[in-house]
């Protein structure tokens, strides 16, 4: 027998109360096309600016120069919501996993799509290089304890800091997709609390970086400013969800990025000729020739060889059985190495490609055949593992997202020529985040900083204050930042609220905009308007 899901999903909340049904928490939907609520959500994601910036957001590196359209932050969230909805379609297509997802909630496939759309908003220029540079900033400079975390980034624009017809400050989203965006649905340090952090084995992102500890979880998905954003859409999955546990809605966009992922990293970086047959293939045939060879070696023996051929592979199947012992399987690993080897190596980067159509053809074979094979093999668990959602692939199809990650990481992410250019990166951002605050700081220039910085900082001042005055500890002081500081508290919330509003500031912006921001900032430029960049 099914059972409905909790009719609190379909809820919204109307900060203003001027939005909606003050009793039943109705928005007017007047202004919306959908009569539908969560295409309405849908409707709003796709309308808002900070999804039509996403288009000069970086997937991995810029296009720029190579003549090729490759994916870039925009397009990557239009394939995730793509493959949520086919996911969601081929789990309610079967009778007994639709009852499990009704009992935990629900699965809508408009919400699914909207979180699929939505899941990026707030990544900041330059992709995971800019999330990290916006973190240490954060924490360093402005004594943020919060930091900055892209996923936490986007569940503030949808809950704060984006805006709509009609007033008041986020888009008003029901609960159900808000809660579809916490792929890790907790705070930094200390909600929920116990905080799954402490747990035996954390959930995904939960941990601490081992070289960093002091840093809190490495992966959440709201800031202190929006805790009571987040409890409010988790509520209604009270009784269903673990406090720790994503929504299944989530957990289905959370499968639909690694699919999405894993396939078409892979396709830009062959198209641009980064991904060399030659190694890729050395790196897998040594480690299948020699991986009885390569399980004998101490852990010592294997990092001393780490630059060698297949030692690297070795690594990863180390670490996936020392913290995902609940799915990883030697079998199932060697397999997916052969299908990599087989699909990957031999039928896509054996020809270099050319632009030609049967170059095209066989890029387009790869990512259709292999997004097929992936959705193919995903499954609705009842119980899972606190390594996992609701929602996850086979042990097949686990193992070779697996191996394609490693890939991508292997054979790009750690290339030299692609540090140097982060480098260069890591310092735009840091010094515009810097001249932004000494602009924001300056009182003779108060009437003419960017309207946007100066509503972000009023803004953030108020949230901020109001999060002081309920409970101070969720503010706490930067952990990564030495001891506490000695300024009197009004200081310290106010130099909080300039760097709140500066980090929003940088991050909606698209890659250009922000080296064009720093060019006019510094100087370098004698443009007095640009195509690339109006304040």
């Amino acid at each position: 027998m099914e059972t409905d899901p909790p009719t609190g999903r379909t809820a919204r909340r109307s900060r203003t109360g001027t939005d909606g049904n003050a009793e039943h928490g109705w928005p007017n939907r007047s202004s919306d096309l959908a009569a539908s609520p969560f295409r309405a959500d849908r409707d709003r994601i796709s309308g808002s600016a900070f999804f039509a910036r996403l288009g000069g957001v970086t997937q991995v590196v810029s296009p720029s120069g190579s003549g090729l359209l490759l994916h870039n932050r925009l397009t990557h969230s239009l394939k995730v919501a793509q493959v949520a909805r086919a996911l969601a379609e081929s789990l309610l297509g079967d009778a007994a996993g639709r009852d499990t997802m009704n009992r935990l909630g629900g699965c809508d496939l408009d919400v699914v799509e909207g979180a699929g759309l939505a899941h990026d908003l707030g990544h900041p220029p330059f992709g995971h290089l800019g999330e990290r540079v916006l973190d240490r900033i954060a924490r360093q400079r402005f004594g943020l304890a919060d930091g900055f975390e892209g996923n936490a980034q986007t569940f503030r624009i949808v809950s704060s800091i984006d805006v709509r017809g009609g007033g008041g400050d986020g888009l008003d989203l029901t609960a159900a997709l808000r809660a579809a965006l916490l792929k890790y649905p907790w705070t930094r340090f200390s909600r929920p609390d116990p905080h799954p952090s402490s747990f035996p084995v954390p959930p995904r992102g939960a941990s601490a970086p081992e070289d960093a500890p002091e840093t809190g979880a490495a992966k959440f998905s709201c800031y202190s400013t929006e805790l009571d954003d987040m409890l409010d859409c988790r509520s209604v999955f009270s009784g269903r969800l673990e406090s720790w546990q994503q929504s299944v809605e989530a957990s289905v966009m959370d499968t639909a990025d690694d699919i999405a992922y894993a396939i078409h990293d892979l396709e830009d970086f062959h198209r641009v000729g980064i991904l060399q047959h030659a190694t890729v293939s050395t790196e897998l045939t040594e480690w299948l020739g020699r991986c009885a060879e390569l399980a004998h070696l101490d852990e010592h023996g294997l990092q001393r060889g780490i630059e060698a051929p297949g030692y690297s592979l070795e690594s990863l199947r180390r670490r996936l059985r020392s913290k995902d012992s609940w799915i990883a399987d030697d079998e199932a690993f060697v397999n997916a190495v052969k299908k990599v080897q087989a699909d990957l190596v031999t039928k896509l980067l054996e020809q270099p490609f050319d632009r030609s159509k049967q170059a095209e053809q066989a890029v387009a074979a790869f990512s259709g055949n292999w997004t097929r094979r992936l959705v193919d093999g995903v499954r609705v668990d009842a119980d899972p593992t606190t390594r996992s959602g609701h929602v996850t692939l086979d042990t097949e199809q686990w193992h070779e997202v697996q191996i394609l990650k490693f890939v991508h990481r292997r054979f790009v992410l750690q290339r030299p020529d692609l540090a140097l250019h982060q480098r260069g990166q890591d310092r735009l951002l840091s010094k515009l985040v810097q001249a932004l605050d000494e602009w924001l700081i300056d009182r003779s220039e108060s009437a003419r900083l960017p309207h946007r910085l100066r509503d972000l900082f009023e803004h953030a001042a108020a949230e901020l204050e109001a999060v002081h005055g309920r409970d101070p500890e969720l503010l706490g002081r930067s952990r990564s930042s030495g001891p506490a500081d000695e300024v009197p508290e009004g200081e310290r919330l106010e130099r909080m609220a300039r760097g709140r509003a500066v980090i929003d500031f940088v991050a909606s912006l698209t890659d250009e905009q922000a080296a064009a921001l720093l060019e006019s900032l510094s100087g370098r430029t004698t443009q007095l308007w640009s195509d690339t960049f109006v304040l």
